[in-house]
């Protein structure tokens, strides 16, 4: 059984494919798009997740959106009635509820085919169902207690429920207009950090400054009874006006959040910064503030869940589970034990979500298989490599093995030398881990200013990521979870921080990956060997891009390393030396 999963006309739209529940493949419409976000239709990634199984649409039972028009529709009626002189909302509502309610005639469309002719099933479930799907039926838990937060999905921010076996049953959900992420957002926003998917840029700038606005906090969101809370919504458009977003040519756009009142409750300490204006210690005590609320208000939602459930096993998903600093505190400050977060916890994961509530949920089905890779995507051959560095009259050497290879990348690494990194197949979600990655010595005290300045061009604040063979966990860092996909911050022990300062933030933490030699073998002997020379098992790796959605072909990753000034470019088993160009 076959079962394509989508997430349509939304931001990281994206596909998967199931095969008797078991995950072939799965990547963003991003990746091939070059838009960061991308907020379409995925064809490109249906194409993809179809010819890497060597199907055709033809051979698929169901295709799954994570999105359901019918679900809270009541709500949905009376909302939309609240704001009908929003003449504008209800055209954006309407052309979005036309557009996933079209999803089986765009995918007819796209194969020559006329929706009698094609032949699976379609399914619409609903949003943050899709989200706890996409968080539990992958983990390694019988039993788990779920929950899901983000700005909103069908009516809902935040959804708790209880995952056994193959069921998942619902406990409590916060319905609009009552939201964390928009609460994020819209301080992200007030920071001066416009673009969608930004607010990782105040996580990054919030330990730069103390929480000392939370008291002006409280009277924009406070926790109530039950493991809820409540958004004073005068200080949020989104009552008024609705959450519009818009994606001119596929990149996703969101209207202001905040209003004026917010704009006066924090006029006695500081105003919105545009993009183009400095920092301020306002700006960071802002940032701080918010992070720490937000905290806050996850671990109140957690208390309530886990007094509910008595569960120590915890799964995680939603926009607002990309909060990897949050998502650290968790088992320190809560009675769970035991947490997972899928690989794409955000928007995106709701293609995988879908389908597999589908599976479980609806069709009944037993099989499930505990997801430690994000190796999902597109893979290139050494051959293919090689004629596109032929084509393009660049100077390469091919070594023989991958363990040539390794050895070679090893000693260029513990030289010191920035190494832009192709192997394997594409990573589904959010982080590069190991196949599409930047990796540098985190030892190397100028490795941040060097990145940030001329490789990824980005805020000199924003930490960079130390990914970590999993045996000398414990002995880098104060917890020793497993962390696949980067989606936690930890704190690093006092006494190696000098060791690896290019991956210690200013707070002393850092957003770890795991590495793991059966769920990552080649990345892992790299690292291994790098660790025989330096004695360090730690490498720095930030994401094979610059300022652009994370490289996915060689031809990407080629023109990406041409126009920043990385050392060396391992594609595969093909090795390219900047200083060889140079005297071309």
């Amino acid at each position: 059984m076959y079962i394509l999963g989508i997430n349509a006309y939304h931001g990281d739209a994206a596909a998967c494919l199931l095969r008797d529940g078991i995950l072939l493949n799965a990547v963003e419409e991003e990746r091939f798009r070059r838009i960061k976000h991308w907020a379409g239709f995925p064809e490109e990634a249906i194409r993809f997740c179809l010819r890497d199984a060597g199907i055709s649409v033809q051979d698929v039972d169901y295709i799954t959106i994570g999105r359901n028009p019918s679900a809270h529709l009541l709500k949905k009626l009376i909302g939309s009635v609240y704001r009908l002189p929003n003449s504008r909302f209800m055209a954006d509502r309407l052309q979005n509820l036309q557009q996933v309610v079209s999803v089986k005639s765009h995918i007819a469309h796209m194969f020559g085919l006329s929706e009698v002719q094609l032949r699976p099933q379609f399914r619409h479930i609903e949003h943050h169902r899709s989200h706890l799907a996409s968080a539990f039926f992958p983990s390694p838990f019988e039993e788990a207690a779920l929950i899901s937060i983000d700005g909103f999905g069908d009516y809902t921010s935040v959804m708790m429920g209880v995952g056994r076996g193959r069921e998942i049953r619902i406990l409590q959900s916060i319905t609009y207009p009552h939201s964390l992420g928009i609460f994020y957002t819209a301080f992200t926003q007030f920071l001066g950090f416009h673009h969608y998917g930004d607010e990782y840029k105040v996580m990054g700038l919030a330990p730069y400054g103390e929480p000392r606005l939370m008291a002006v906090l409280r009277k924009v969101i406070e926790p109530v009874a039950h493991g809820k809370f409540m958004l004073h919504t005068k200080y949020f458009g989104h009552t008024r006006v609705g959450v519009r977003m818009t994606w001119n040519g596929g990149a996703p756009a969101l209207g202001c959040l905040y209003t004026d009142a917010l704009v006066q409750l924090l006029a006695p300490y500081g105003k919105p910064r545009r993009p183009d204006e400095p920092i301020t210690t306002f700006h960071q005590d802002l940032a701080a503030s918010v992070q720490c609320m937000t905290e806050d208000i996850i671990l109140h939602m957690l208390h309530e869940l886990y007094r509910r459930t008595h569960i120590k096993n915890l799964c995680v998903a939603g926009g607002v589970a990309q909060n990897s600093v949050a998502m650290g505190k968790m088992r320190l400050r809560t009675d769970f034990e035991n947490i997972y977060l899928p690989p794409a916890a955000y928007d995106a994961g709701t293609a995988l979500g879908s389908a597999l509530w589908c599976y479980h949920q609806q069709l009944q089905q037993h099989d499930r298989a505990y997801i430690r890779s994000a190796s999902l995507g597109p893979a290139y051959s050494d051959d293919l490599i090689e004629k596109l560095l032929v084509e393009k009259q660049v100077p390469y050497c091919r070594l023989e093995d991958k363990d040539q290879m390794i050895a070679l990348t090893a000693r260029l690494l513990a030289d010191g030398k920035v190494v832009g990194w192709f192997q394997g197949r594409t990573e589904f979600g959010p982080r590069a881990l190991g196949n599409r990655s930047v990796l540098v010595h985190p030892g190397r005290p100028d490795a941040k200013d060097l990145l940030n300045s001329k490789i990824k061009r980005r805020e000199s604040f924003r930490p960079f990521a130390p990914s970590i063979l999993k045996e000398y966990v414990a002995e880098y860092f104060e917890q020793d979870d497993d962390v696949f996909f980067m989606e936690k911050v930890f704190r690093i022990k006092s006494g190696k921080r000098a060791q690896i300062p290019a991956v210690t933030h200013v707070d002393g933490t850092g957003r770890l990956q795991t590495v793991h030699r059966d769920v990552s073998p080649l990345y892992y002997a790299l690292i291994d060997s790098f660790r025989k020379i330096t004695g360090l098992p730690v490498l720095l790796n930030t994401s094979f891009n610059e300022n652009e959605p994370i490289v996915n072909t060689p031809a990407q990753a080629l023109d990406c390393f041409l126009r920043t000034e990385m050392d060396v470019l391992v594609m595969g088993n093909c090795v390219v030396f900047r200083e060889n160009l140079q005297r071309r």
